[in-house]
Protein backbone atom coordinates (compact mmCIF):
# COMPACT_ATOMS: atom_id res chain seq x y z
CA UNK A 1 0.00 0.00 0.00
CA UNK A 2 1.27 3.58 -0.92
CA UNK A 3 2.14 6.09 1.85
CA UNK A 4 -0.40 9.16 1.90
CA UNK A 5 0.36 12.34 0.59
CA UNK A 6 0.70 14.03 3.93
CA UNK A 7 3.73 11.89 5.07
CA UNK A 8 5.31 11.45 1.16
CA UNK A 9 5.76 15.39 1.79
CA UNK A 10 6.60 15.02 5.45
CA UNK A 11 9.55 12.62 5.10
CA UNK A 12 10.42 14.87 1.75
CA UNK A 13 10.85 17.82 4.20
CA UNK A 14 12.41 15.62 6.67
CA UNK A 15 15.25 14.36 3.65
CA UNK A 16 15.56 18.20 3.15
CA UNK A 17 16.13 19.60 6.50
CA UNK A 18 18.56 16.96 7.36
CA UNK A 19 20.56 17.48 3.75
CA UNK A 20 20.53 21.75 5.13
CA UNK A 21 23.71 22.92 7.10
CA UNK A 22 23.99 26.09 8.67
CA UNK A 23 24.86 27.62 5.45
CA UNK A 24 21.89 26.89 3.41
CA UNK A 25 19.31 27.27 6.02
CA UNK A 26 20.74 30.90 6.51
CA UNK A 27 20.26 31.27 2.55
CA UNK A 28 17.20 30.08 2.27
CA UNK A 29 15.81 32.16 5.09
CA UNK A 30 17.36 35.54 3.87
CA UNK A 31 16.64 34.85 -0.31
CA UNK A 32 12.35 34.30 1.56
CA UNK A 33 12.87 37.88 3.20
CA UNK A 34 14.61 39.62 -0.03
CA UNK A 35 11.47 37.89 -2.33
CA UNK A 36 9.00 39.31 0.20
CA UNK A 37 10.51 42.80 -0.34
CA UNK A 38 10.42 42.43 -4.30
CA UNK A 39 6.79 41.36 -3.88
CA UNK A 40 5.51 44.02 -2.37
CA UNK A 41 7.64 46.91 -3.90
CA UNK A 42 5.45 47.98 -6.04
CA UNK A 43 2.16 48.13 -3.81
CA UNK A 44 4.18 50.16 -1.34
CA UNK A 45 4.98 52.71 -4.16
CA UNK A 46 1.08 52.38 -4.71
CA UNK A 47 0.57 53.75 -0.90
CA UNK A 48 -0.35 50.64 0.59
CA UNK A 49 0.48 50.70 4.62
CA UNK A 50 0.67 46.96 4.60
CA UNK A 51 3.05 46.82 1.68
CA UNK A 52 5.39 49.00 3.80
CA UNK A 53 4.39 46.96 6.55
CA UNK A 54 5.67 43.58 5.15
CA UNK A 55 8.28 45.49 3.65
CA UNK A 56 9.70 46.23 6.96
CA UNK A 57 9.17 42.90 8.31
CA UNK A 58 11.28 41.49 5.50
CA UNK A 59 14.03 43.11 6.20
CA UNK A 60 13.81 42.87 10.16
CA UNK A 61 13.29 39.05 9.43
CA UNK A 62 16.58 39.44 7.45
CA UNK A 63 18.49 41.02 9.86
CA UNK A 64 17.43 38.77 12.64
CA UNK A 65 18.67 36.15 10.69
CA UNK A 66 22.01 37.71 10.18
CA UNK A 67 22.24 37.87 13.66
CA UNK A 68 21.42 34.58 14.74
CA UNK A 69 23.96 33.34 12.55
CA UNK A 70 26.44 36.22 12.60
CA UNK A 71 29.47 33.78 13.49
CA UNK A 72 29.28 32.66 10.03
CA UNK A 73 27.61 35.29 7.66
CA UNK A 74 28.69 38.51 9.15
CA UNK A 75 31.57 40.20 6.99
CA UNK A 76 32.77 43.67 5.37
CA UNK A 77 30.18 43.47 2.81
CA UNK A 78 27.53 42.58 5.51
CA UNK A 79 28.60 45.63 7.27
CA UNK A 80 28.21 47.90 4.29
CA UNK A 81 24.73 46.40 3.16
CA UNK A 82 23.81 46.88 6.75
CA UNK A 83 24.43 50.75 6.39
CA UNK A 84 22.39 50.55 3.25
CA UNK A 85 19.76 48.88 4.81
CA UNK A 86 19.78 51.55 7.95
CA UNK A 87 19.41 54.47 4.99
CA UNK A 88 16.28 52.05 3.68
CA UNK A 89 14.65 51.66 6.81
CA UNK A 90 15.16 55.94 7.41
CA UNK A 91 11.68 56.22 4.89
CA UNK A 92 10.01 53.03 5.71
CA UNK A 93 10.21 53.18 9.38
CA UNK A 94 8.58 57.10 9.29
CA UNK A 95 5.67 56.16 6.37
CA UNK A 96 4.79 53.26 8.71
CA UNK A 97 4.85 55.24 11.89
CA UNK A 98 2.07 57.70 10.00
CA UNK A 99 0.25 54.81 9.00
CA UNK A 100 -0.08 54.09 12.55
CA UNK A 101 -1.10 56.76 13.82
CA UNK A 102 -3.29 57.64 11.09
CA UNK A 103 -5.42 54.09 11.76
CA UNK A 104 -5.47 55.22 15.76
CA UNK A 105 -6.68 58.95 14.94
CA UNK A 106 -9.74 57.29 12.38
CA UNK A 107 -10.54 55.01 14.91
CA UNK A 108 -14.27 56.05 16.38
CA UNK A 109 -13.25 56.31 20.35
CA UNK A 110 -10.30 58.74 19.50
CA UNK A 111 -11.46 60.66 16.79
CA UNK A 112 -12.71 63.56 18.41
CA UNK A 113 -9.93 63.79 20.47
CA UNK A 114 -7.52 63.98 17.25
CA UNK A 115 -9.48 65.92 15.87
CA UNK A 116 -9.49 68.82 18.13
CA UNK A 117 -5.82 67.90 19.72
CA UNK A 118 -3.95 67.25 16.73
CA UNK A 119 -5.73 68.42 13.43
CA UNK A 120 -4.89 67.65 10.24
CA UNK A 121 -0.86 67.61 10.46
CA UNK A 122 -1.38 63.79 10.84
CA UNK A 123 -3.08 63.53 7.10
CA UNK A 124 -0.42 65.70 6.28
CA UNK A 125 2.55 64.08 7.68
CA UNK A 126 1.52 60.82 5.86
CA UNK A 127 1.78 62.25 2.47
CA UNK A 128 4.97 63.68 2.83
CA UNK A 129 6.67 60.39 4.03
CA UNK A 130 4.71 58.25 1.78
CA UNK A 131 6.02 60.33 -0.87
CA UNK A 132 9.71 60.30 0.13
CA UNK A 133 9.36 56.90 0.83
CA UNK A 134 8.49 56.19 -2.72
CA UNK A 135 11.30 58.38 -4.21
CA UNK A 136 13.40 55.77 -2.05
CA UNK A 137 12.05 52.57 -3.04
CA UNK A 138 12.05 53.93 -6.80
CA UNK A 139 15.54 54.58 -6.60
CA UNK A 140 18.60 53.54 -7.97
CA UNK A 141 20.44 52.92 -4.84
CA UNK A 142 17.16 50.80 -3.73
CA UNK A 143 17.31 48.42 -6.53
CA UNK A 144 21.10 48.32 -6.64
CA UNK A 145 20.76 47.20 -2.57
CA UNK A 146 18.47 44.71 -3.54
CA UNK A 147 20.68 43.41 -6.22
CA UNK A 148 23.63 43.47 -3.82
CA UNK A 149 22.01 41.86 -0.74
CA UNK A 150 20.71 38.68 -3.39
CA UNK A 151 24.51 38.61 -4.43
CA UNK A 152 25.75 38.19 -1.01
CA UNK A 153 23.03 35.47 -0.02
CA UNK A 154 24.16 33.21 -2.44
CA UNK A 155 27.82 33.93 -3.11
CA UNK A 156 29.23 35.98 -0.69
CA UNK A 157 32.89 35.85 0.51
CA UNK A 158 31.26 34.64 3.86
CA UNK A 159 30.25 31.50 2.06
CA UNK A 160 33.69 30.59 0.93
CA UNK A 161 35.28 30.99 4.44
CA UNK A 162 32.19 28.99 5.92
CA UNK A 163 33.29 25.79 3.25
CA UNK A 164 36.78 26.06 4.60
CA UNK A 165 35.92 25.64 7.90
CA UNK A 166 36.40 21.93 9.42
CA UNK A 167 34.55 22.54 12.64
CA UNK A 168 31.04 23.46 11.04
CA UNK A 169 28.58 23.12 13.77
CA UNK A 170 25.57 20.74 13.07
CA UNK A 171 22.35 23.00 12.08
CA UNK A 172 20.49 21.75 14.87
CA UNK A 173 23.15 22.15 17.57
CA UNK A 174 23.85 25.49 16.51
CA UNK A 175 20.20 26.94 16.47
CA UNK A 176 19.84 24.75 19.75
CA UNK A 177 22.65 26.93 21.32
CA UNK A 178 21.51 30.25 19.41
CA UNK A 179 18.05 30.05 20.79
CA UNK A 180 18.82 29.15 24.49
CA UNK A 181 21.34 32.19 24.17
CA UNK A 182 18.73 34.65 22.87
CA UNK A 183 16.41 33.12 25.52
CA UNK A 184 18.29 33.78 28.08
CA UNK A 185 19.27 37.49 26.92
CA UNK A 186 15.73 38.08 26.53
CA UNK A 187 14.47 36.80 29.94
CA UNK A 188 17.33 38.85 31.95
CA UNK A 189 16.18 42.24 29.71
CA UNK A 190 12.98 42.10 30.63
CA UNK A 191 13.43 41.92 34.15
CA UNK A 192 11.84 45.03 36.21
CA UNK A 193 9.97 45.79 33.45
CA UNK A 194 7.37 47.53 35.19
CA UNK A 195 10.00 49.92 35.92
CA UNK A 196 11.74 49.66 32.84
CA UNK A 197 12.26 53.26 30.46
CA UNK A 198 10.71 53.72 27.05
CA UNK A 199 14.26 53.37 25.10
CA UNK A 200 14.83 49.97 27.16
CA UNK A 201 11.21 48.65 26.49
CA UNK A 202 11.90 49.86 22.74
CA UNK A 203 15.02 47.67 23.09
CA UNK A 204 13.39 44.89 24.87
CA UNK A 205 10.93 44.84 21.87
CA UNK A 206 13.26 43.99 19.12
CA UNK A 207 14.64 41.60 21.10
CA UNK A 208 11.43 39.40 21.49
CA UNK A 209 11.01 40.40 17.97
CA UNK A 210 13.82 38.74 16.12
CA UNK A 211 13.20 36.29 18.41
CA UNK A 212 9.88 35.40 17.53
CA UNK A 213 10.85 35.73 13.97
CA UNK A 214 13.51 33.19 14.29
CA UNK A 215 11.42 30.67 15.56
CA UNK A 216 9.02 31.21 12.91
CA UNK A 217 11.84 31.22 10.06
CA UNK A 218 13.08 27.98 12.19
CA UNK A 219 9.59 26.42 11.79
CA UNK A 220 9.90 26.50 8.24
CA UNK A 221 13.59 25.72 7.87
CA UNK A 222 14.49 22.93 10.54
CA UNK A 223 11.48 21.71 11.92
CA UNK A 224 10.95 23.98 15.41
CA UNK A 225 9.54 20.90 17.18
CA UNK A 226 12.72 19.09 16.38
CA UNK A 227 14.55 21.36 18.45
CA UNK A 228 13.10 20.58 21.74
CA UNK A 229 11.25 22.56 23.96
CA UNK A 230 11.58 25.82 22.35
CA UNK A 231 8.64 25.57 19.77
CA UNK A 232 6.51 26.60 23.21
CA UNK A 233 8.12 29.87 23.43
CA UNK A 234 7.18 31.48 20.53
CA UNK A 235 3.16 32.47 21.59
CA UNK A 236 4.52 34.39 24.72
CA UNK A 237 7.21 35.90 22.46
CA UNK A 238 4.52 36.95 20.07
CA UNK A 239 2.81 38.34 22.54
CA UNK A 240 5.53 40.17 24.43
CA UNK A 241 6.31 41.93 21.06
CA UNK A 242 2.99 42.73 20.67
CA UNK A 243 2.15 44.35 23.79
CA UNK A 244 5.09 46.25 23.81
CA UNK A 245 4.48 47.73 20.56
CA UNK A 246 1.33 48.57 21.10
CA UNK A 247 2.51 50.49 24.07
CA UNK A 248 5.05 52.16 22.60
CA UNK A 249 2.81 53.24 19.27
CA UNK A 250 -0.59 54.56 21.88
CA UNK A 251 2.51 56.70 23.65
CA UNK A 252 3.99 57.95 20.02
CA UNK A 253 -0.09 58.96 19.10
CA UNK A 254 -0.79 60.29 22.78
CA UNK A 255 1.99 62.55 22.60
CA UNK A 256 1.52 64.06 19.12
CA UNK A 257 -1.04 66.37 21.13
CA UNK A 258 -0.30 70.45 20.97
CA UNK A 259 -1.03 72.99 23.25
CA UNK A 260 -2.72 72.82 26.52
CA UNK A 261 -6.53 70.62 26.95
CA UNK A 262 -8.90 73.27 25.59
CA UNK A 263 -12.36 73.74 27.18
CA UNK A 264 -14.98 72.90 24.88
CA UNK A 265 -19.01 72.89 25.73
CA UNK A 266 -17.93 73.49 29.52
CA UNK A 267 -15.99 70.42 29.56
CA UNK A 268 -11.98 70.12 29.94
CA UNK A 269 -10.51 68.45 27.13
CA UNK A 270 -7.71 65.98 28.30
CA UNK A 271 -4.25 65.97 27.27
CA UNK A 272 -4.11 61.93 26.72
CA UNK A 273 -6.75 60.30 24.35
CA UNK A 274 -9.51 58.68 25.98
CA UNK A 275 -8.91 55.40 28.09
CA UNK A 276 -5.37 56.20 27.35
CA UNK A 277 -4.42 55.46 30.72
CA UNK A 278 -6.14 52.41 31.55
CA UNK A 279 -5.42 50.86 27.54
CA UNK A 280 -0.86 51.30 28.77
CA UNK A 281 -1.75 49.69 31.98
CA UNK A 282 -3.95 46.90 30.74
CA UNK A 283 -0.50 46.57 27.52
CA UNK A 284 2.46 46.93 30.21
CA UNK A 285 0.27 44.15 32.53
CA UNK A 286 -0.19 41.65 29.66
CA UNK A 287 3.88 42.53 28.24
CA UNK A 288 4.67 41.33 32.08
CA UNK A 289 2.74 38.51 31.95
CA UNK A 290 3.67 36.95 28.54
CA UNK A 291 7.51 37.87 29.78
CA UNK A 292 6.65 35.48 32.73
CA UNK A 293 5.03 32.82 30.61
CA UNK A 294 8.52 33.15 28.17
CA UNK A 295 10.46 32.73 31.27
CA UNK A 296 8.79 29.30 32.52
CA UNK A 297 7.83 27.70 29.06
CA UNK A 298 10.95 25.58 28.66
CA UNK A 299 10.21 24.49 32.29
CA UNK A 300 7.23 23.00 31.39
Amino acid sequence: MSASPARTSSRRKAAEVAGLDCAAAFQKMALDCVAAIKAHHSSACAGDAEAVHQIRVAITRLRAAVAFFAPIVVDAEWRRLKQEIAWLNGSLGPARDSDVVVEYARRKRYLAWSQRMIGERLDQRQIRDHRRLVRCLRSVRTQCLITAMTGWIRQGLWLERYKRRKDAEALRAYCAGELSRWHRRLVRKGRRLKTLGASRRHGLRIKAKRFRYMLEALRETVSLRSLGEFHRLHRPAKRLQRALGDMRDIERFAGLASGPPQVENGKRDRKHPPGYRHRREKLLDGAIAAHRDLKHARAC
